[in-house]
């Protein structure tokens, strides 16, 4: 049974699964090959094959990274869909991606659409409309349990995106745990993929 969330315990387990699964993702030397390697079985899933709408994320930090698969994505027939922070309402948007010519730096040092072409007709995008999500993460377990930074911005997401649309972690094999403290807020993953296995997860039980 799952420890309340209220409980020191359950939130101390929860900060040193976050700092351990930080370190050894900053610790991956090869970061680019991986993943490419991670995107390339990804793209090659029948459930990407499938998708006609795809939400990928732009990296930040030590996450897995996505920009050098992304303009292969967008060089695809799908319609490419990123995410990006609203500060003011601590919400994540989505933007149709056509080109990584329409990023810039925005918050946290993230790359995000410019803010004059956020608005422009066709750009805007609903989260019902997605057929399928990649999700980054900070440590996931193979039920599909996810944890991310902590500010709760990609659950309020994810929790809007419909329950056909296949919700996918990205990961590297060093930030899976045995099992990850989850609330009731918190959205499990379908499937979790990193560089040498896919973990088929609860999904949204």
């Amino acid at each position: 049974m799952t420890t309340p969330p209220t409980d020191d315990l359950w939130q101390a387990k929860k900060q040193a699964i976050r700092e351990q699964a930080r370190k050894n993702r900053v610790s991956v030397k090869n970061k680019e090959e991986l993943s490419r390697q991670l995107c390339d079985k990804v793209m090659a899933m029948r459930e990407y094959r499938a998708a006609g709408t795809v939400m990928w994320y732009v990296d930040a930090g030590s996450e897995v990274r996505t920009r050098g698969s992304l303009p292969d994505a967008l060089a695809g027939e799908k319609r490419i869909v990123i995410p990006y922070c609203i500060v003011e309402t601590n919400e994540l948007a989505l933007f149709h991606l056509e080109d990584m010519a329409e990023l810039v730096e925005g918050a946290y040092k993230i790359l995000e659409p410019a803010s004059d072409i956020r608005e422009m007709e066709g750009k805007t995008v609903r989260p019902e409309e997605l057929d399928l999500v990649l999700v980054p993460g900070t440590a996931f377990d193979d039920r599909g349990g996810r944890m991310g930074q902590g500010k709760g911005y990609y659950d309020r997401l994810l929790s809007r995106v419909r329950p056909d649309a296949p919700l996918i972690g990205l990961a590297f094999d060093c930030q899976m745990f045995p099992e990850i403290p989850v609330a009731p807020h918190d959205v499990f993953m379908d499937q979790v993929v990193t560089e040498s296995e896919t973990f088929i997860g609860r999904g949204r039980k």
